[in-house]
């Protein structure tokens, strides 16, 4: 579909609630480890901890923290993809695309192993909204696999992620009416944000799409400039933010 560089919601504001929970540190051990993708691996894992666990948004960020080297501790952001407080399980979504320390220990983690987590601090909740246009990397698919996954019947979604290739495509259970585009580049030009522009160009946004952009921080500013400044996209219905910066280790951008 080509765009029209004249859509733009004319619907008001859409309602975000910010909700702060209580900052917990949590204990969980490795219940399994799956391989769902070349550059995905999915660990669910279980503990007592999780009875109260608290998510109430789909990009909420909680810290995982590992061992390092010389008694430090290394800390990363992660999404909860997936929890149960009945069952008391998490999984989350490690993109095993780097050499980082936190990648090192999801690839050779196996059940029984142990880590802690924190949090999240907050949740950005977002209501009032019918149409969602989820544009982001691979950093980004457990937010947006999690946003589809918890949309109710009648949601529309089109989501534009960049992958390596087909064989990191990933499918998704969902009620909503779902259109998934997927632009294809190597990791080394996951800075490079024309793959993810071309396929944000050539959708429409129709009156009341919500728009929410994660992936390197250029990439996001990338793609957030063309929405305000070419399509004339009003920044209250863009959420955008820069899950992971180049050159900078636990490094986070916001642009909202």
């Amino acid at each position: 579909m080509q765009n029209d560089a004249t859509s733009k919601p004319s619907v008001g504001t859409p309602s975000i609630e910010r909700v702060r929970h209580e900052l917990k540190r949590r204990s969980l051990t490795v219940r399994d480890v799956a391989k769902l993708t070349p550059g995905m691996l999915r660990i669910h894992f279980t503990s007592d901890d999780l009875g109260d666990f608290v998510s109430a948004a789909p990009d909420d960020h909680i810290k995982v923290f590992v061992p390092g080297d010389n008694d430090t501790i290394e800390r990363r952001d992660y999404t909860p993809r997936r929890f149960d407080t009945a069952e008391r399980t998490l999984a989350i979504d490690f993109a095993v695309h780097d050499a980082g320390p936190i990648t090192q220990w999801a690839t050779a983690a196996r059940p029984g192993d142990t880590l802690d987590i924190g949090g999240p601090r907050g949740s950005a909740v977002i209501s009032g909204v019918e149409r969602w246009l989820l544009i982001g990397d691979e950093t980004a698919l457990p937010a947006i696999g999690r946003r589809i996954e918890e949309s109710t019947s009648g949601m529309q979604i089109t989501s534009i992620t960049a992958v390596t290739s087909a064989e990191d495509e990933q499918s998704f259970d969902t009620k909503a009416d779902l259109t998934c585009l997927w632009a294809h580049r190597p990791l080394s030009e996951a800075t490079d944000a024309s793959a993810l522009l071309a396929l944000v160009k050539s959708v429409d946004l129709p009156t009341g799409t919500f728009v929410w952009v994660a992936a390197e921080a250029s990439v996001t500013r990338a793609i957030r400039a063309y929405l305000v400044e070419e399509r004339g996209y009003p920044l209250s219905w863009i959420k955008a933010s820069g899950y992971w910066v180049k050159g900078k280790s636990d490094a986070t951008e916001k642009f909202d």
